[in-house]
């Protein structure tokens, strides 16, 4: 049996294990050697073209440490995507890949640039929900994407004041960036000490959901290497799912629990999509309205009086929602939505016209996406509601209780960042956490694993998304996908009535 009782998966090979071990430190290193030669450093020329790429200083070991340094991380983590041999050799194999990155430049995008600046607009009296950092006068502004520099802050305020802390503190650009890469770790380190117990409260061998999480590449190149702020924004999530599958229907671990996933959301605005599912998971006894309503009051009081306290005391109120408008002004046909319109466009072009299907296909997607949301959570209220007459041991009707909850919050999650307007690989980082720890058959990790894998090849150390340059064959493949999924949906669905 697997340590946490669930499931078996069978014995990892300790040759199989120590080789994948050197080879994802061997990955990681020629990362970060592959950010030294060609990261996204302050003074590096942005590149329009692959070109550019190939002919600056360095450029063919550049990309070719990173080409050869991602293929290695990826590689080893997924030969081991059944399970790490142990829980403590998961912790370590991805604590050593960590080390290497930890000194390395920003790597993949140049988001960190865009973070310090918004701290630096507003530990100067400027409100960055208003105006770009441009705008405010930030002296770091050319090391910022063009793309982001006239647009305003799409993230909440605790992260804000994070951002402005590290600016305040760090003295410099450099500073700065140490201290929200130290920031990252944190949020890495927080989720790293949640996994276990959220796994072992759904009966998922926590060997393999430590694994998954913890040793994924994007990980390592984006929350810590990137300083991505994902990841305090997912370890606060994790930390307030552990204390609510622990502790539920107590009011006080409610409203802990609530502050902390009202924090995350102060930090990015897809935690909200939790939320709900969080909310089943602090449910004590029978799943009825009225106890759902009880205890889900407590953690909504606590997760608005997180964003209450962040929203006023620094000053900025309720304004970053609104710019989330401005977070799709990217287009690349990496979001399914975005590459289906630029389809559309492409066969409207042949007969001479211009439908200009980008907004709508993302609109269609919004609608369709708040649609899944209500019925996966009403799939998940049903679910757990089927389980009020259960008769079967305590520890394992919480853990099936766990389990619907956190699967619910992970499909939702995947559903949010798929029909987002703009995808980059990042974010595929939230599904697979809640994913991992509550997926409980081996063969079903693959669904959310592969994409993942995909996802950690799509950019270069500097932060150029290969997207950039394969919009027209990335753009049909990748609605080929959709229609493929759509179908077998359909029939999947059509299976279900026959029956």
């Amino acid at each position: 049996m697997s340590e946490s009782g669930a499931v078996p998966d069978g014995p990892v090979r300790p040759v199989a294990a120590d080789l994948a071990r050197y080879a994802g430190l061997a990955g990681a290193t020629l990362l970060t050697v592959a950010g030294w030669l060609g990261g996204a450093l302050p003074d590096a020329p942005l590149t329009t073209s692959l070109a550019d790429l190939w002919h600056a200083p360095h450029g063919p070991w550049a990309l070719g440490c990173w080409l050869a340094g991602t293929l290695l991380l990826v590689g080893a983590w997924w030969s081991l995507r059944w399970g790490a041999p142990s829980t403590r050799w998961a912790y370590l194999t991805a604590g050593l890949w960590l080390l290497p990155l930890l000194v390395a430049p920003p790597l993949g995008s140049r988001d960190g640039y865009s973070y310090v600046c918004q701290g630096w607009s507003w530990a100067h009296g400027a409100d960055p929900y208003r105006v770009g950092v441009a705008a405010a006068g930030c002296p770091w502004t050319d090391a910022v994407s063009p793309i982001w520099r006239d647009t305003p802050a799409p993230y909440g305020p605790f992260f804000v004041l994070l951002a402005g802390l590290a600016v305040l503190a760090g003295g410099g650009l450099v500073g700065a960036l140490v201290l929200l890469r130290v920031v990252a770790v944190a949020g890495v380190l927080l989720a790293a000490l949640c996994v276990p117990g959220l796994a072992r409260a759904c009966g998922v061998p926590s060997r393999r959901a430590a694994w998954l999480v913890l040793a994924c590449p994007l990980v390592g190149v984006h929350l810590v290497a990137g300083a991505h702020n994902d990841a305090v924004g997912l370890g606060l999530v994790l930390f307030g799912l552990l204390v609510l599958v622990r502790r539920p229907g107590k009011p006080r671990a409610l409203v802990v629990a609530g502050v902390l996933l009202g924090l995350a959301v102060a930090v990015k605005a897809v935690a909200v999509v939790v939320l709900p599912f969080a909310a089943l998971a602090a449910v004590l006894g029978r799943y009825t309205p009225r106890a759902l309503l009880r205890d889900a009051g407590w953690l909504a009081g606590g997760a608005l009086a997180a964003l209450l306290v962040t929203s006023l005391g620094t000053g900025l109120g309720p304004g970053w929602v609104g710019g989330l408008e401005r977070s799709g002004d990217s287009q690349q046909w990496t979001s399914p939505p975005t590459a289906v319109g630029f389809v559309v466009d492409y066969a409207g072009a042949l007969f001479g016209r211009e439908p200009h299907a980008v907004p709508v296909a993302r609109a269609v997607a919004l609608v369709l996406l708040a649609a899944l949301l209500v019925a996966l959570w009403c799939w998940a209220w049903a679910a757990l509601r089927r389980l009020n007459d259960v008769r079967q041991r305590v520890v394992r009707l919480a853990a099936a209780r766990s389990r619907i909850a956190l699967t619910g919050a992970g499909l939702a999650l995947a559903a949010t960042v798929l029909l987002a307007p703009v995808f980059h690989p990042w974010y595929a980082i939230w599904p697979l956490a809640l994913l991992a720890v509550a997926t409980r058959s081996p063969a079903r990790t693959v669904w959310f694993v592969a994409p993942c894998a995909v996802a950690s090849v799509l950019v270069l150390p500097d932060g150029t998304n290969l997207a950039r340059f394969t919009k027209a064959p990335g753009a049909i493949l990748m609605t080929v996908l959709v229609v493929a999924v759509v179908v077998a949906a359909v029939r999947a669905g059509l299976a279900r009535r026959v029956r």
